[in-house]
């Protein structure tokens, strides 16, 4: 008797395809995730760290400048020009102050350099990342509603990685699998999804490129890089920037001194 072994259709091939990619390409997807979490929280931490050793003293430096320069426009009063460099210096002279006591440690008594320096996350947390971002990806919705709530779950996931909260991220993952609906799909309709699924990873995949390669040219991120490498060498290239601040405000002071003098 013959035996006939059943073929399958051309649409579930092509379906079985587009399946093999979607899966490769989420693994990728789910790498790239977690590389552009971890830069974005090393960045983090970093910024913190460099306000709070050299931010404070640029805050002081401003504060020197605005300081000035209401002086000169004091002593020329009918000048526009010295009214509205004064204005100018005394604004960043508030937003240096701000920045640098937004990366004040939370507990009393700590100095920025004494609390966490690099954003050292273990490798379980990463393995928890990489599975949950897969699962609640925003890129994998199959509507607009759908998108909305992947990507609210994706801000904590992100949030929870830089606060190091690996009880947050399992917390996640429970509201995603509680909330998730079951599907019962044709082939066609599974082929049609998978397509837009493939689509939307590989511009996603685009979209983390251009962004790590804006992130990796920052200003910020050249000095963390930098001051990384110093530290490897032995040097502390934060405190040569503190320095060179305290030479420019003792200057300055002297010449704030000198025109309180005039006044």
């Amino acid at each position: 008797m013959l035996t006939l072994t059943p073929v399958a259709s051309p649409e579930a091939e092509e379906l079985d395809q587009q399946k093999q990619t979607l899966l490769s390409l989420e693994k990728e997807l789910t790498e790239k995730e977690l590389e552009l979490s971890t830069a974005y929280s090393e960045m983090h931490f970093f910024e913190k760290r460099y306000q709070g050793i050299v931010g404070v003293k640029y805050a002081e430096l401003d504060a020197l400048k605005a300081q000035i320069l209401n002086f000169a426009a004091q002593l020329y009063p009918k000048s526009d020009e010295f009214r509205a460099n004064a204005e100018t210096a005394q604004e960043q002279a508030r937003q240096s102050e701000n920045s640098a006591h937004e990366s004040e440690p939370d507990e009393p008594g700590t100095k920025p350099e004494d609390s966490a320096r690099d954003f050292k996350p273990s490798e379980n947390l990463k393995k928890l990342f990489r599975r949950v971002a897969r699962k609640i990806h925003p890129d994998l919705a199959e509507s607009p509603c759908e998108r909305e709530r992947r990507h609210e779950l994706m801000a904590k996931l992100n949030k929870a990685y830089d606060c190091l909260d690996d009880e947050s991220i399992r917390a996640i993952l429970v509201e995603w699998e509680a909330g998730e609906p079951a599907k019962n799909l044709t082939l066609g309709q599974q082929l049609i999804r998978t397509l837009k699924q493939v689509a939307q990873v590989r511009k996603r995949l685009h979209s983390i490129e251009w962004e790590l390669d804006k992130l990796f040219n920052s200003p910020m991120f050249v000095l963390k890089e930098k001051t990384t490498q110093g530290e490897s060498l032995g040097k502390d290239v934060l405190s040569e920037m503190v320095m060179n601040v305290e030479e420019k405000i003792n200057r300055i002071k002297s010449r704030v001194s000198d025109l309180a003098e005039e006044l």
